[in-house]
């Protein structure tokens, strides 16, 4: 029998990801709990000896003697991130993504994203797809899976920091879980932002009756039910990272933490719960960073990891919320808990809602087939 050795693979620009379904938030966020599942129960692979690394990047100087070289400006980023997920998913991907954020001067995104989804087997492609949107969501999706378990079931107020990109879809998750919320508290940089916030509220979430411009980061999250910090800034000195303090707090909120944070004494008390998207993640990026490592990844969760190795807190004071997820620990106990998960982002996410979403495509016949080779010319 003659060998097929054809291999074709989809293209899927941006409006084709949209026709396939990469803005179903509410199915994005079933796919990231059931991504989680399996993350707690082992099924999957990322990069790094620990099999939980967020990626390789590329980084530059400060100073070098080539004159093209990209300076390491803000949120300068070129990185691959590949991952396996097995499952029901059973696929492999790499995004490959690139950041600057001057590109904000040039009428582009901070980040230019692209997710190569690939047979786990044969390694062959099955799509090339446009993925700002994929990873938009996907990182959306996660804080929305914490509020379906850690969240007050009556949540009414949501204080949001960053009115961006990475607000919206986190807001957008929020509300898919979380019905009775009605009011929205907002604090950005600029007018222009605001104001596409606010338009974006008001025609896609009727639910929304109160939308609040705030000044500062304690009206954010004072009397808040949910809270969730997504601006970007300089990395470096945690004392410049977006503060919570404890006496802020409403008893019972629950915060969702994608971007740059720090927390004052009272939020670093062990009563307020304190939940990872994945533990691996975190030690994996400790283990990779400069110490302390919270000076070059902002994100809380590398905090901790600081904090357990500087024997200011227990490592079994951090949960996971993979086991949460499955049941094999509990979610929200009482009204008055206040718990804080940190968001640091995976490459399996974008495998999960990709694979998704290629599969949509697949089944609409949405995207451009491209034809790698009849027959490879070595093998």
């Amino acid at each position: 029998m003659a060998e097929n050795t054809r291999i074709d693979f989809l293209y899927l620009c941006e409006q084709d990801m949209i026709r396939a379904g990469v803005t179903d938030m509410a199915a994005c966020v079933d796919t990231m709990e059931d991504m989680f599942g399996l993350l707690y129960h082992g099924d999957y692979r990322m990069a790094g000896a620990n099999n939980d690394s967020h990626g390789a990047m590329v980084t530059f100087p400060e100073h070098s003697p080539f004159p093209s070289m990209p300076k390491p400006t803000a949120d300068r980023r070129l990185m691959a991130m590949p991952a396996y997920l097995g499952g029901q998913f059973g696929t492999a991907g790499v995004k490959w993504y690139g950041s600057n954020i001057a590109n904000r001067e040039k009428g582009l995104p901070r980040s230019i994203l692209m997710f190569t989804l690939s047979d786990a087997d044969t390694g062959a492609p099955l799509a090339h797809m446009s993925a700002n949107l994929l990873s938009a969501y996907r990182t959306g999706a996660v804080p929305g899976v914490g509020a379906r378990h850690l969240a007050r079931k009556d949540a009414e107020v949501i204080g949001l920091l960053g009115p961006g990109v990475m607000g919206k879809t986190a807001v957008a998750a929020f509300l898919a879980v979380c019905p009775s919320v009605h009011t929205i508290k907002v604090k950005g940089r600029g007018r222009h932002s605001l104001d596409n916030f606010i338009t974006w509220v008001t025609e896609t979430w009727p639910q929304i009756t109160t939308i609040e411009v705030v000044d500062s980061l304690e009206d954010v999250v004072r009397g808040a039910d949910i809270v969730t910090y997504c601006s970007s800034c300089e990395v470096g000195d945690p004392a410049t990272y977006p503060v919570v303090k404890r006496e802020w707090v409403k008893p019972g909120a629950f915060l969702a933490m994608p971007a740059a944070c720090r927390l004052d004494e009272g939020m670093e008390q062990v009563d307020v719960r304190k939940v990872l998207d994945n533990t691996g993640l975190y030690q994996a990026w400790f283990e990779e960073a400069p110490k302390p490592a919270h000076h070059y990844i902002p994100v809380i969760g590398v905090r901790f990891m600081d904090m357990v190795a500087q024997g200011q807190m227990a490592a079994d004071q951090l949960e996971d919320i993979g086991r949460i997820v499955a049941g094999d620990a509990p979610g929200r106990q009482n009204d008055e808990e206040i718990i804080i998960m940190s968001v640091g982002g995976m490459p399996v996410e974008d495998v999960a809602w990709g694979t998704v979403v290629y599969r949509n495509a697949v089944k609409k016949g949405i995207g451009v087939s491209l034809n790698l080779w009849e027959t490879p010319a070595l093998r």
